[in-house]
């Protein structure tokens, strides 16, 4: 839930971003150097983390409506599983970002 909330509160930045990449080459270059900041590529690591995290979560659910994963030491197997593989996608894709 709280991966959801932080891309919905994102999203404005994100398409804010997008905006201004696309309007020139000047504001593009601009953009460019803010996310140089580490400030920056912090904010955009968390956003990151919060897709793949919502990402996996989503996958474990639909697994769940599929009857798989559905006993409680399952559920609470598969939830650390979805947190894990969150953080290190998150990492490696980070490494990129970084």
């Amino acid at each position: 839930r709280i991966s959801g909330l932080l891309l919905f509160v994102a999203l404005p930045l994100l398409l804010l971003m997008l905006q201004y990449s696309l309007r020139s080459i000047e504001t593009y270059t601009q953009l460019l150097a803010v996310l140089a900041h580490p400030l920056a590529k912090l904010v955009l690591l968390g956003v990151l983390w919060a897709f793949l995290h919502h990402f996996c979560a989503g996958l474990r659910y639909l697994a769940i409506d599929l009857d798989y994963g559905v006993k409680l030491a399952q559920a609470r197997a598969s939830s650390k599983a979805v947190l894990v593989v969150s953080l290190v996608l998150t990492a490696l894709l980070g490494a990129k970002l970084w």
